[in-house]
This record gives structure tokens, sequence and C-alpha cells, in this order.
């Protein structure tokens, strides 16, 4: 064992634009809606689109939005993110350090960070409960392009999903009690998942059978039956067809079906940032009471609570030595 390589371990997420303004929002889309991974458009045909028209006019308005989330320590996204680095750390007394696929810290920061504390084998937990080729995939793309940079590279592996996995299932239903025993128990609980393009669905991303399996265990670990729970996809964006059902148009059509007392949870969200605190316990909102609801309640991710760590300890431990 003393032979053995030291182990790290990488937290990877997303990433946030660097602050709330229009500049560094559009730095970050650019990153982002340019790999290949989230849109695999002809690049002579979608650069121009994204660079003339896309940016240009989504950059100022998803700053704003930015703007009515951030927190005094930054975007909600790297806040909690930090907390989970921090917590897990002393969780599992091992180097863990946090990388993002787009923006800062990159992945590659997050590696060199390990490798300075002298580790050499990295186990990368991708913070996608669900697998999909626009998030999982694209850390997997993403680390072998930092590994291009580095004159030393690591053993590494990557934990594909764990939308299954018992701890994740019960952290997700301990968060959901939690909120019952504090609020109440609505008359119906909706999980909204990160859409996307259904074409990507029909070329084999298996994503939507880990959220509709996720969903399922949830809903038998809370007793839940159909029509007591069900499952939308949010964010969608474009004119192509998305996974369906749509949350927003989920959100017009629920009080006509008699549900107008309404909780919601985001499962495929690790930590909470644009698209839930925005998104979902705004803009949803506003579109179910609209539509005739008359209670809306949104259910925070699992962020740093210790039910979330010690489910990463649990995904983490059969890698570790």
């Amino acid at each position: 064992m003393e032979n053995m390589p030291k182990q790290g371990i990488l937290l990877a997420n997303l990433g946030t634009p660097d602050e709330p303004t229009a500049p560094a929002v559009k730095r970050f889309l650019a990153q982002f809606l340019m790999d290949k991974r989230v849109v695999d458009l002809t690049r002579w045909l979608w650069c121009p689109i994204l660079h003339g028209v896309i940016l240009p006019i989504r950059s100022p308005k998803v700053a704003k939005l930015y703007q009515s989330v951030w927190m005094d320590e930054g975007s909600p996204l790297m806040v909690y993110s930090k907390l989970q680095v921090g917590s897990l750390r002393s969780a599992i007394n091992m180097p863990v350090e946090l990388g993002m696929t787009y923006g800062n810290p990159s992945l590659q920061d997050g590696v060199e960070r390990l490798m300075a504390q002298g580790c050499r084998e990295i186990i990368v937990l991708p913070l996608f409960p669900q697998y999909s080729s626009t998030t999982t995939a694209a850390v997997s793309d993403g680390l072998s392009k930092a590994f291009k940079n580095l004159p030393e590279i690591p053993g590494y592996t990557i934990i594909r999903d764990y939308h299954n996995h018992p701890m994740y299932i019960k952290a997700l239903a301990d968060s959901v009690r939690s909120h019952w025993q504090e609020h109440g128990q609505s008359e119906y609980l909706l999980c909204s998942y990160h859409g996307i393009p259904k074409r990507y669905a029909d070329n084999g991303d298996i994503y939507p059978q880990h959220c509709e399996e996720t969903t399922r265990l949830l809903a038998q670990e809370l007793g839940l039956t159909d029509t007591q729970m069900g499952m939308t996809y949010q964010s969608r964006f474009g004119r192509e067809e998305w996974l369906q059902p749509y949350t927003d148009e989920t959100m017009e059509a629920l009080p006509s079906r008699g549900i107008k007392n309404l909780q919601i949870i985001t499962p495929a969200f690790s930590v909470d940032c644009l698209e839930t605190l925005e998104e979902i316990a705004e803009e949803n909102r506003e579109i179910f009471m609209e539509a005739g609801g008359e209670d809306y309640q949104y259910i925070p991710c699992l962020n740093a609570s210790s039910s979330h760590i010690d489910m990463m300890n649990a995904v983490l431990k059969p890698y570790i030595r």
C-alpha cells in the first residue's frame, strides 16, 4: 500500500460566470454554448448565430437574472460548491478540489491543485446524478483537453452516474420529508429535471431513462402514487423539440386539472443555481399562480446538507483505497 499513488477527489460541476455582468456572462455562455456536447450543430452554421445573435441579445438579459440570485459571496452555484468541497474534505479526510466544465476554477485548475498536493490518482465525481452526454461526457472531454496541457497526467476514474444510488434517493427523500415537517405536505410533488433536445435522446443519450428511474425510486421511497407525483423537463431554448413534458407548460395545466397546491424539487441539480432559484422558484411560480394555483413551494437542492455529503462519501467509497 505504501507504493500506491496518493488519491484525491475532484468534484466537477457545470460552472458559473465570474460575476453577474453582461461581459462575464457573455464569456461564460460562449464557452458553454460552443461545446459540441451541448449544441451539436455544424460550426459554420452555429458560430454566426451564436456570436452574431444569441450572445449579444441573451448576455445582458441573463446577467440581470444572475443579479437577482447573486449572493454576497458570489454565485449560488459557486458558494454551495465550495461548501460541498469543505464539508466533504472534512468528512473524507483526503484532498478534495473543485473543477468546472466551463468558467473558473476550470477542471485543469482542480487537477493541478490535487497534483500539487501529491495526488497522482484522481477520483472524479461529476455532480450530475443522471448521466447525459451534455454534462458527464463533457467533463470527460474537458479532462482530456486539460491533460494535453500537463507534462505529467494522473491516473483517474470518472464516476459516471448515481441516479439510483440508495443514498442519493434517501437524501432526496430526506429533503422532501424535512420540507413536509416544516410546511406540510402538498397535494402534488413535481420533479423538474433539466431538459435536453429530444434528438439527443433519440440518438442514444440515456438521460431520460435515468430521470425516470430516479423519479420512480423517489416516489417509492416517499410512498407516493402517480396521482401524487410527476416529472417534467425545464430550461429548453431554441425551436427544436426537447424532452417532454415541459415544466412551464405543466405549470399552466395543473390548476385546470384540480391541482392547486404544488411542491417542486429539482433532482438533477446538486446545488441551487440560476435554473432553480430564478427559473423554478420565481418564473414558474408566477406561471402556476397566474393559471389559478393557490400555493407553490420550491424545495431547495441538496447543496451542502449533511445527507448530501454522506451520499457523496458513499458514492466515492468503493473507489477509495
